[in-house]
């Protein structure tokens, strides 16, 4: 398409192909200049480059609606808080050992792997080589990220161990 002809086109028509792709999208201007910038590289221009861009801003805008939509759904799921991993029970007169709050800080600060191993083992019930199969590790290889995550939340949780013989073992 010749400069000329797209520059005509684009003064004719910009201002009403924002207005209407702004029924279905916030910042319409990159949809209708991704739609002039498609017309200009068309090795056959339509017949009718007027519809043609209408129809082309009506796509790409209805696009960009629902993935800026889903951006803002998902943008306000992440800013939501968390819900607790945990559920506070009393324990009467004996008291938790642990608190809920700082068990659910130390778990979400091990690494992802840890914690995908430590859920699954602990709370999931899965064998090592359930885990194994799960995450695509060998099973040693998940005993030892168990393990490395378990002495993770020990030092973060302030859980003292005692020793028996060579190995440390929690109290």
């Amino acid at each position: 398409m010749e400069s000329e002809t797209l520059g005509r086109l684009i003064d004719q028509h910009a201002a009403a192909l924002e207005l209407f792709a702004r029924q279905w999208v916030d910042q319409p201007e990159d949809v209708v200049q991704e739609a002039f910038v498609r017309l200009a590289g068309l090795p056959i221009q339509p017949s009718n480059p007027r519809a043609w861009l209408f129809r082309t801003v009506r796509n790409g805008a209805i696009n960009a609606g629902v993935k800026q939509r889903r951006r803002r759904r998902y943008e306000t799921e992440v800013a939501t808080p968390v819900s607790a991993w945990f559920e506070i029970k009393s324990l009467g007169q004996k008291e938790a050992a642990v608190d809920a709050e700082s068990a659910q800080a130390a778990l979400a600060a091990l690494s992802p792997d840890q914690r995908e191993i430590i859920v699954a083992h602990i709370w999931g019930g899965l064998t090592f080589d359930e885990i194994a199969q799960m995450a695509g590790h060998s099973a040693s290889t998940a005993h030892r990220i168990y393990q490395a995550g378990l002495t993770c939340l020990r030092e973060r949780l302030g859980v003292p161990c005692r020793t028996n013989s060579s190995r440390t073992i929690p109290k």
